[in-house]
């Protein structure tokens, strides 16, 4: 089967795609503001008629938040194409601070400047504009031929923004339903805004909260200073113990179990020629902090993390007062990587804590939240399959890369459905998601149909 007709439809009819993604974008389907409720709704009902249209079975299904859109279209008989999953959001961040915007966030534009012509509003790039990649892909596909070329599931949340407090149970009820053999998310971006990337690893998270507490109460530093433990000096030591100097986190066991890059992914991240000194000069750095034998995308993708996200403690007030706390705080996380457990580290870190008290100290924790990396298996034959297509699009070759944060739904696809998950994205680093002014180009938008038609044809041709 040639994909040319279908390319050829793609670039024929990107007016009436970007017209039916600027009428998505005019809903304000703020899903973590209550306000906003209704229209979420709309928006998925939208989402169900544009899916109906393109004669698939699609409805929007009710949750204690904001509807799933989950739509459904049968492969060709006796094909042994593989049936794949498709997941976009289609909830947006809220807009403040409003007086930012140039213009209003959901009144979208077309804007042409220096670099090309961009859409601009909220949700633009993250993530309508990504979901209706995968949309117009399969829309022209269906004009061409007639069908689509394998089982498709498609499945849009509305509470990506707000925490998808609904997903978890909705995908544990219907998980009959939803399974299939692969899933696809756009949800990403290119790497340095020019090299198709397929995102195969997200690390996860452990945050811990600790409270040391010292004296009953807060003392005079000039009757007690010198005499009693201050627990401020005692967190700073076991804050400064966290890491040695060449940038490892010391808590014990901490690297146990942690894979190598194999040579294939190691060689592809080389070639990608990763300006790290532009990287950290944008934020007003110069040198890698992380682990010093480690490369700065390693320190950023696949090596885990421990850091200091707030320490408060004493008098913080205006002017001055010599007070010796009788407890210090802080707040940590870790990013982890494929090998680390979060409930055995978090054991561990807790024991390093503990293990640095003096006499007089104690020490109170608490847990906000613990989650695996998210690693997938690259070596399904469909990984390298999508990155050929990708490759055959953008006139740089896509490569398999990391990503330093974390998308639970990649994890829940493993997790309770039991599937790989592939990421592929098409947005760009000056995207402004979550931001005043967000945009998505439209070479973004109309190379990322193109490679999503590139990425089924290559999965599907030889079905």
């Amino acid at each position: 089967m040639s994909i040319d007709a279908v390319l050829s439809r793609i670039d024929d009819q990107l007016p009436e795609a970007t017209e039916r993604l600027l009428d998505l974008l005019r809903i304000p389907s703020i899903s973590t503001d209550p306000a906003y409720a209704e229209h979420c709704q709309n928006a998925a009902d939208w989402l169900v008629r544009d899916l109906q249209s393109l004669g698939i079975k699609a409805e929007a299904r009710k949750t204690p938040g904001h509807p799933m859109v989950v739509g459904h279209v049968e492969g060709p008989k006796d094909s042994a194409a593989p049936h794949l999953l498709f997941y976009g959001h289609y909830d947006v961040q809220p807009v403040d601070p409003l007086e930012l915007w140039n213009n209003d966030p959901f009144d979208p534009q077309l804007e042409d400047t220096p670099n090309g012509r961009l859409i601009r509003g909220r949700g633009s790039s993250d993530d309508k504009g990504q979901l209706m990649t995968f949309v117009e892909a399969c829309r022209a596909w269906k004009e061409v031929n007639g069908t689509l070329p394998c089982a498709i599931t498609f499945f849009f949340e509305g509470e990506e923004e707000s925490g998808s407090p609904s997903l978890t149970p909705f995908m544990e009820e219907n998980a009959e339903e939803l399974r299939a053999d692969l899933a696809l998310i756009c949800d990403t971006g290119l790497f340095q805004s020019k090299t198709p990337a397929i995102v195969t690893m997200l690390r996860g998270m452990l945050s811990e909260e600790f409270t040391i507490t010292g004296p009953r109460v807060d003392l005079h530093s000039g009757f007690f200073g010198g005499l009693a433990i201050n627990p401020i000096r005692v967190l700073s030591q076991v804050l400064a113990d966290l890491h040695d100097d060449q940038g490892r986190v010391t808590v014990p066991g901490f690297y146990d179990g942690i894979p190598e890059l194999s040579d294939e992914v190691r060689a592809q991240w080389d070639g990608l020629g990763f300006d790290w000194q532009n990287f950290l000069g944008g934020v007003g750095l110069s040198k890698p902090a992380g682990e010093q034998d480690r490369t700065p995308l390693e320190m950023i993708w696949s090596r885990p993390t421990a850091e200091v996200n707030g320490i408060w403690g004493g008098y913080t007030g205006d002017g001055f007062k010599t007070v010796l706390p009788a407890q210090a705080h802080a707040k940590i996380s870790f990013r982890l990587v494929d090998g680390q457990d979060p409930l055995k580290l978090r054991a561990a870190f807790r024991d390093f804590v503990q293990s640095r008290l003096p006499e007089d100290c104690s020490v109170e924790f608490k847990g906000h939240g613990a989650s695996p990396a998210s690693i997938m298996d690259n070596t399904d034959p469909a990984f390298e399959a999508a990155r050929q297509a990708l490759s055959e699009e953008w006139p740089e070759p896509a490569a398999f890369v990391g990503c330093g944060g974390s998308i639970p739904i990649a994890g829940h696809f493993g997790s309770i459905l039991g599937m790989n998950a592939m990421l592929v994205g098409f947005g760009k680093d000056d995207d402004a998601i979550h931001s005043p002014n967000e945009k998505y180009d439209m070479e973004s938008f109309h190379k990322g149909t193109r490679s999503w038609a590139r990425i089924l044809h290559r999965l599907t041709d030889n079905a």
